[in-house]
């Protein structure tokens, strides 16, 4: 995504599964299982430079490619706002358009700050839960601190369920932890939603209709790709998170 924004779009020969956004839709998959590498897939596609990050692997795969003599570029992977343009610097470095590059950081920036600002003032901080949701593959995850959902929440002025009972990164959602966290609106990204049959099915999980979220049918369901993307858009999804969140506290 940062590549598509800083004008080189018509250079990207292919994409991973969360890669989502429509310019790129049309690109070939080279990660058929989830964020598994098919380094033959890569090479296919006769590519110049790869860029990758902590989340890719396996390491074979990498270190096929690696041995191929195609440059292997690792981008950071910290999930908060504050490493946006770090990420957006490492990308337009690799490419040689380090200009281009400090204006995306200039303009992302400017809107991560804004959407900032933009959260509602004098009212009292909603308690947001995020779940990640696999109902197919059965997997039924909470948020806490360092997961990058946290961060997500933090800027609009909210509080992280998952962090404020102590859990870190993700870890497997139970009915007494929900519970315990008392969310007063749970947010899930909207393939996660679909997965447990939308948000009938979400309210019929364990320990979901006895937050104030489940009694009050306060779900937030937000784009894969948006949410946890941490590019280009990420000023644009705080915006629309926020008016998501505090509409459904109204």
């Amino acid at each position: 995504e940062i590549v598509f924004s800083l004008g080189l779009g018509d250079r990207v020969v292919g994409r991973d599964t969360a890669t989502t956004f429509p310019a790129a839709a049309h690109l070939p998959l080279v990660t058929p299982a989830g964020h598994d590498l098919s380094a033959e897939g890569v090479l296919a596609l006769d590519p110049t430079v790869i860029l990758v990050d902590a989340t890719v692997g396996p390491a074979e795969a990498l270190e096929q490619l690696r041995r191929s003599g195609i440059p292997v570029v690792f981008i950071d992977d910290t999930q908060t706002l504050e490493a946006v343009p770090e990420h957006i610097r490492q990308v337009a470095a690799a490419l040689g358009v380090p200009e281009a590059g400090e204006e995306l950081v200039a303009r992302v920036t400017d809107e991560i700050e804004s959407a900032r600002r933009e959260a509602p003032a004098g009212t009292e901080a909603p308690r947001v839960a995020f779940l990640y949701l696999r109902g197919g593959a059965g997997v039924y995850l909470m948020a806490g601190d360092g997961s990058g959902a946290d961060a997500m929440i933090e800027a609009i002025g909210a509080e992280d369920a998952g962090t404020a009972i102590g859990l870190s990164a993700f870890r497997p959602l139970t009915s007494e932890g929900l519970i315990n966290a008392a969310p007063d609106v749970i947010l899930v990204m909207t393939e996660g939603l679909a997965s447990v049959g939308g948000v009938d099915g979400l309210l019929g999980m364990p320990g979901v209709a006895q937050t104030p979220a489940g009694q009050r049918r306060r779900i937030v369901a937000m784009d894969d790709g948006a949410l946890l993307s941490f590019g280009p858009r990420s000023g644009q999804a705080v915006t629309a998170l926020a008016e998501a969140v505090y509409r459904s506290c109204a």
